[in-house]
């Protein structure tokens, strides 16, 4: 039997801030603090090691009442290199208040910034699945749906890429964890929720700087297609075709997110950085096995579905966004939907000296550059 695998090395470049969160909420001086607009993450561990006095009561109730951003010195502690912190994030979150959050980002147990495969191996798959809904011709009906909303379109995909976990096409697809980028690449985001009419809940995120470039390789195992597999009753759903032209794909899926968000963008009068950028992506002549892909936090409704597909019957759309309480407020039949989007701002002023706050750059969005490997 003879196994064989096709190798691509990989280099992923961050276009825009990315953040893939740990699930984990970061407390203003509990886990970090700010000093000369940099945001530097508290190390809880040295910090008490270094503590004196810890056999005087007053001194463990000052402790315990007192936050570590509050007792670190504004003029000592805060040094490159300090064994207070364990790392220094560029900008700062816009409140400072008592009880201000941080979402953090998720990175190694060396606190460096890398890019995991399953991240991207699920956008992937997303590319995929909505150009096989064309290829096969699904048409959805109720009797299709799952009762979760989680799950919701669990049967669709099947249909288009095989019946269980065995027999997916992404079985054959692997995708591994990006080398570490180090401590260097991160900084803090103020992000927003964007709607045609105005701006909504700030949040703030740790993140990973534009031009972020990571290493990672990408494995197809033509195996599982081989007689071998259909012998052992391992034939998998979908088309290994699509594998073979994955970048060509997934890049066609892009293409139509990307008019999509342009044409969104371009009805707010105050977006015209972020209707620039998605024009400029838009515009962008690519060479082979090299596409656009979004990932991480704030790609949205239309990245995780098979989007342009559900749109295009709007009662079936009206029907799902019902079902599942898809929608906030009152939605009228016809409503675009979804009708926000999650961008970083920025500051401006007005003529009178006032400042505002205007959409910037949209998140998450990488260019990644397939290499056969030798």
């Amino acid at each position: 039997m003879n196994f064989d695998y096709t190798v691509y090395e990989v280099t992923v470049t961050t276009l825009t801030p990315l953040h893939i969160g740990s699930g984990r909420k970061l407390l203003y001086e509990y886990d970090y603090a700010v000093h000369n607009n940099t945001t530097w993450r508290i190390n809880e561990d040295s910090w008490l090691e270094a503590q004196t006095g810890l056999d005087d009561p007053r001194k463990i109730e000052l402790l315990a009442k007192t936050p570590p951003g509050q007792l670190l010195d504004k003029n000592k502690d805060y040094q490159p290199g300090s064994p207070f912190f364990r790392y220094q994030l560029s900008g700062k979150p816009r409140s400072q208040q008592a009880g201000a959050e941080l979402q953090e980002l998720l990175k190694t147990v060396h606190d460096e910034v890398y890019l995991p495969g399953s991240s991207l191996k699920g956008a992937i798959r997303t590319a995929l699945a909505w150009h096989g809904w064309a290829e096969k011709g699904v048409k959805p009906n109720k009797a299709d749906l799952e009762r979760s909303r989680k799950f919701a379109g669990q049967r669709l995909e099947r249909q288009i890429m095989g019946p269980d976990p065995n027999h997916d096409l992404l079985r054959a697809l692997q995708v591994s964890d990006s080398a570490p980028a180090g401590k260097d690449r991160l900084m803090v985001i103020n992000a927003q929720v964007v709607t045609r009419d105005g701006l909504g809940s700030p949040i703030e995120l740790e993140a990973i700087q534009p031009d972020t470039a990571f290493q990672l390789s990408l494995k197809i195992d033509e195996a599982l297609f081989s007689q071998w597999a259909k012998n052992n009753r391992l034939q998998l759903g979908g088309n290994p075709n699509w594998l073979s032209r994955l970048a060509e794909i997934i890049q066609k899926h892009t293409q139509q997110r990307l008019k999509e968000e342009l044409n969104w963008y371009k009805q707010r009068p105050d977006a015209e950085q972020t209707a620039a950028f998605y024009q400029q992506l838009v515009k962008a002549q690519l060479p082979p096995l090299s596409c656009l892909l979004q990932v991480g936090w704030g790609t949205g409704w239309d990245d995780k579905t098979f989007g342009s597909h559900l749109r295009a019957d709007s009662r079936f759309l009206d029907f799902l966004i019902g079902e599942y309480s898809l929608a906030k407020g009152k939605r009228q039949h016809g409503d675009p939907f979804p009708k926000s989007r999650r961008a970083t701002v920025r500051v401006v002023k007005d003529k009178t000296g006032k400042t505002m706050q205007r959409p910037s750059l949209p998140l998450g969005w990488v260019l990644l550059e397939m290499k056969p490997a030798a």
